[in-house]
């Protein structure tokens, strides 16, 4: 049995180079992959609500476009929709600008102005669904 354990060793094929700077999988996709497929899920059900929602409108007077945005599930649902949407976007290009700028002070500065591009953008369209709804 020893002698068939011995056999079973596996060896990694790294540069030396490479062991001494630590290059290898850096563990954070997975969180980035996760937040990428979680935001797509809920972003199914809220475009699906949000369309919907435009489509009944259509036709439809201004009083009645904000009695509509008046509800508190409205107000919640196009929260949700806007930040799920801004998060995925920012997650989307952040994964562009990795694999495509290889400089890397562009690269650091585009994805600062991403995600503060995001964050601005995000919260003006959450003030404007708070003063439409309330």
């Amino acid at each position: 049995m020893a002698e068939a354990n011995k056999s079973l060793r596996v060896d990694v094929m790294r540069s030396q180079l490479g062991r001494v700077r630590g290059l290898g999988a850096a563990k954070s996709g997975v969180g980035h992959w996760w937040g990428q497929r979680l935001s797509a899920l809920a972003l199914i059900p809220l475009s699906l609500w949000f369309v919907a929602s435009v489509l009944h409108l259509l036709g439809a007077s201004h009083d009645a476009m904000l009695a509509w945005a008046n509800g508190p599930v409205t107000i919640v649902l196009l929260i949700c929709l806007v930040l799920a949407t801004f998060y995925h976007l920012q997650l989307g290009l952040q994964v562009v600008i990795e694999d495509y700028i290889h400089q890397d002070a562009a690269r650091l500065a585009l994805l600062i102005a991403i995600k503060g591009a995001a964050v601005v953008l995000a919260l003006a369209c959450i003030v404007s669904v708070l003063r439409i709804g309330l």
